[in-house]
């Protein structure tokens, strides 16, 4: 296919358009077909106390960052990883870790470590991008909307303001 194909605006607009579909069913065959999954999240604190949270392009809700630990990767490393992925965080210091979750609403074998970041540092506020469509800072008290029930839950134990449970949710 060349430059002045006619067709090219054409399947670029299809591309779009079927990208977010795609993404959702690749999304829903990964939860399904995967053995055991172990998962890293980090409950980012700034100074003010405000959380960090991220939108992903393929399922919906704010959420903690965070995400798969990959084959060889410990716990830290997939949160270092993820952090920088989706936030530009680097951490200054260790993490502390809140507690491992059974994520059941995701998947029967689904664990996910959450880690309680205070000592980071961002360069910049992320772009974004095909992932990752929106990201920030947000004040405990004024969560947006959409904050998952998962993702409240985390915040308010790291907080003392719930007793930590087993479960996600």
């Amino acid at each position: 296919m060349c430059e002045d194909d006619p067709t090219l605006p054409a399947l670029q607009t299809l591309r779009l358009k079927l990208e977010p579909a795609l993404r959702r069913v690749f999304h829903l065959y990964w939860r399904f077909a995967r053995g055991m999954t172990l998962g890293a999240r980090g409950v980012v604190l700034d100074a003010q106390d405000r959380v960090f949270l991220i939108q992903h392009s393929y399922v919906s809700g704010w959420h903690l960052p965070g995400g798969g630990v990959e084959v060889g990767e410990t716990f830290l490393d997939a949160l270092r990883r993820e952090l920088m992925e989706e936030g530009r965080i680097a951490l200054t210091g260790d993490p502390e870790l809140h507690g491992v979750f059974f994520n059941g609403h995701v998947s029967p074998r689904d664990h996910v470590a959450v880690y309680v970041v205070r000592h980071f540092h961002q360069d910049r506020a992320p772009e974004p991008n095909r992932e990752i469509i929106a990201s920030g800072f947000f004040d405990v008290a004024a969560l947006p909307e959409e904050t998952t029930t998962g993702t409240r839950l985390r915040i308010a134990e790291v907080l003392g303001r719930e007793p930590r449970r087993a479960t996600w949710r």
